[in-house]
């Protein structure tokens, strides 16, 4: 179902629920805001276990968060660890940003987890986003395949050589040579590439053209998504 919006309304989206989550520091309301960006994956038609995976990412820092922010934050001591105290304001602390994270992150998976990093670079451009930003981001898509091609065949090469890596100084050295061959021909590569895109009649601009008009789907997602981003930034006012 949201496969069918405008990219441009999708990334709108997105942007303004995450716009919200950083005004609003009530648990109540990130939990409410958490079940409304769960809400969306079904209708974006992505599998959960999908989002799980994506999550564990997350998690993971979340998890540094919890056994540092409690310590480091002064307040209130709600449990002590040896000479170590917990406090209750690092706890609410770290409530927040892994709560306001988790819903970003979902979100984020949701509506734009299906979209062709191309569509995404044109939904940028669309929505007025700096020329040279949404023209790095297309390269970088483009061209990150290139590299890691390069580097997987200097893999392929040192393995052929007999390399196998350990926990030795030689292994360290192959691995720094390894980084600094990519880089050259990265260099190399890209100055390949800017000429060939010359020879062309590249000016520096992609022509960015939008994908087309809005229909009224996108106008019906963009007023429900104006009606949340409104509601959660009241409630986290009035709450």
């Amino acid at each position: 179902m949201l496969g069918c919006l405008d990219p441009r309304v999708r990334l709108g989206a997105v942007l303004a629920f995450i716009l919200a989550l950083l005004s609003i520091q009530g648990l109540p309301d990130l939990f409410i805001a958490v079940l409304l960006s769960l809400a969306l994956v079904p209708l974006a038609g992505q599998p959960m276990v999908a989002i799980g995976h994506r999550l564990l990412h997350v998690e993971g820092f979340m998890l540094v968060l919890f056994l540092l922010l409690p310590f480091s934050t002064p307040g209130e001591t709600v449990f002590s660890i040896g000479s170590f105290s917990a406090s209750k304001e690092g706890l609410l602390h770290a409530c927040v940003i892994a709560l306001k994270a988790n819903a970003s992150v979902i979100a984020v998976f949701a509506l734009l987890g299906s979209m062709e990093p191309a569509r995404l670079g044109y939904a940028m451009a669309g929505l007025g986003f700096p020329y040279k930003l949404v023209h790095l981001f297309l390269f970088t898509v483009r061209y990150m395949g290139v590299f890691r091609g390069e580097m997987e065949r200097l893999l392929e090469a040192m393995r052929a050589r007999a390399f196998v890596p350990s926990s030795t100084w030689h292994t360290w050295r192959a691995y720094g040579n390894l980084a600094g061959m990519i880089l050259i021909r990265s260099l190399d590569r890209a100055e390949r590439i800017e000429e060939a895109m010359r020879c062309r009649a590249f000016n520096g601009r992609y022509s960015l053209a939008a994908d087309g008009r809005l229909t009224w789907r996108d106008a019906v997602c963009v007023s429900v998504t104006a009606g949340v981003v409104a509601g959660l930034i009241g409630a986290g006012h009035f709450l």
